[in-house]
């Protein structure tokens, strides 16, 4: 394994570094703007701009790649971030914000193609796994890292701004070094939004209302712990819990519906999603316990995506997976477009705990789907899928995602499922495979990727078998 990590090592630390940077400068734009005294629904707007972002850079960042090549591509989109994350802080303005953030989730998710299509081009079939696991790794570890960078000087000044900048534009260096060469072009899959919604709706709504409360979480969630009254460490604290829970619960969570009908598996977890987002309401009064509860959430949140790719998977043949796999990326990609916009809308005559009302009603909706779909009837699965941990990232990394027959033979009956799949037992966390030249699906094969959130933490965000 050490043999296969070693050429790759450049890659996966110029993607800590830059999402060291980008995961930092979400979470302070959001505390900021509560201190320039931006309303919810404007720093909805603000959050919202940077998925917006990301839909726009599926579809731009290809050409722009394919023309002036992977390593010169890295630095142009890398100096892009780097310059609006400056701008940030020197053009203190909420108009100016919502366009930046959208040039920045547009440069990310092109970063993103970059660095996944170099993964894809490196990954042998029997080393993809672990591959993609240490890549899902890196990005969950870097993004809750990032958000203790808030310890470090007040949101009020400008030096955090500069931090994050800093780390974006030292991304480029162990990029720019590397001797890998470059990765050819592929043509992407393609796959019909209506076909889905008619195959596996249970899939397309798990991922729609999963980037609905994702992108709420990476955009408001530093405004809810702003607003309930916890200083800038504990903003840190709060939303490091969140991304960690949501890392350490993935796998057990993904096993468990491994074993029995995805569709009850993702029914229950959207349910206890519902239920952990409720101590949210309380807001202050709740105090520190506050970063328990949204732990907990998250920890339930986060699987959700990646079980709904697994459901997909179950239900595709190979050459559709990265298709309707991509598809569900755009699915996620709009909700998180959204998921900040309507979360701030409702945060204005609420109050902080509109953010848990959010969660719940998202959650709770997911929930009865689900659930009304068993009692249609058991699916009748030829292959089952096996549930890999991710998180959302772009098309690109579905590629990279281990397929059914690197893993051992599944069941989803009453039967336990095998405990010896390579990546789940490696990763804690996220996301999926797409075209390995970075270049995103046409319209209707198209797909969002991120983050997370920022960085958007984000995301692709996870079924083997597609295979967040």
């Amino acid at each position: 394994m050490i043999s296969h990590i070693v050429p790759i090592s450049a890659l996966l630390a110029g993607v800590a570094l830059l999402l060291l940077g980008n995961g930092l400068l979400g979470t302070l734009l959001a505390v900021r703007g509560g201190l320039e005294g931006y309303s919810a629904p404007v720093l909805g707007l603000i959050g919202s701009g940077y998925f917006a972002g990301y839909l726009v850079g599926t579809a731009v960042a290809p050409p722009l790649i394919r023309r002036i090549g992977h390593i010169r591509a890295f630095a142009f989109f890398a100096a892009a971030t780097a310059a609006t994350a400056l701008l940030h802080g020197l053009l203190v303005s909420a108009p100016t914000w919502i366009a930046l953030r959208i040039l920045a989730g547009t440069s990310l998710v092109s970063l993103y193609m970059i660095i996944e299509s170099w993964l894809n081009s490196q990954a042998e079939r029997d080393q993809r796994g672990k591959i993609f696991a240490l890549y899902m790794v890196v990005n969950l570890g870097a993004l809750a890292l990032a958000q203790q960078l808030l310890r470090l000087d007040s949101p009020a000044g400008f030096t955090l701004f500069a931090i994050a900048a800093l780390f974006i534009c030292l991304a480029t260096m162990p990029v720019a070094a590397t001797r890998l060469t470059q990765p050819a072009a592929t043509a992407p899959g393609q796959f019909s939004i209506k076909r889905l919604w008619r195959e596996v709706p249970v899939a397309a709504s798990g991922s729609l209302l999963s980037g609905l409360t994702m992108g709420a979480f990476w955009g408001m969630g530093p405004v809810y712990a702003a607003r309930i009254g916890l200083d800038g460490n504990g903003v840190a604290l709060f939303m490091s819990a969140c991304i960690v829970g949501g890392a350490l619960l993935q796998w057990p969570l993904g096993a468990f519906s491994d074993s029995r009908d995805r569709r009850s598996a993702l029914a229950m977890a959207a349910l206890l999603a519902a239920l952990a987002a409720l101590p949210l309401l309380a807001g202050d009064r709740l105090g520190m316990w506050t970063v328990a509860a949204i732990a907990l959430y998250g920890g339930m949140a986060f699987a959700i995506y990646p079980m709904s790719v697994a459901h997909l998977v179950d239900h595709l043949e190979a050459d559709d997976i990265v298709g309707g796999s991509s598809l569900l990326l755009l699915l996620h990609g709009i909700g998180a477009a959204i998921g900040p916009v309507l979360a701030g809308a409702l945060m204005a005559p609420l109050g902080a705990r509109a953010l848990g009302i959010h969660f719940a009603l998202a959650q709770l909706l997911l929930a009865l789907i689900a659930w009304i779909a068993t009692r249609r009837g058991a699916e009748q699965i030829a292959e089952p899928a096996h549930f890999v941990p991710m998180l959302r990232t772009t098309p690109t990394v579905l590629e990279i995602m281990p397929t059914p027959e690197d893993f051992p033979p599944a069941s989803h009956g009453d039967d336990p499922v095998t405990t010896d799949v390579p990546v789940a037992g490696t990763v804690a966390d996220d996301d999926a495979a797409g075209s390995a030249d970075g270049d995103a699906p046409s319209v209707d094969a198209d797909a969002q990727g991120g983050e997370p959130p920022f960085g958007d933490g984000t995301t692709h965000e996870t079924a083997a078998r597609q295979n967040e």
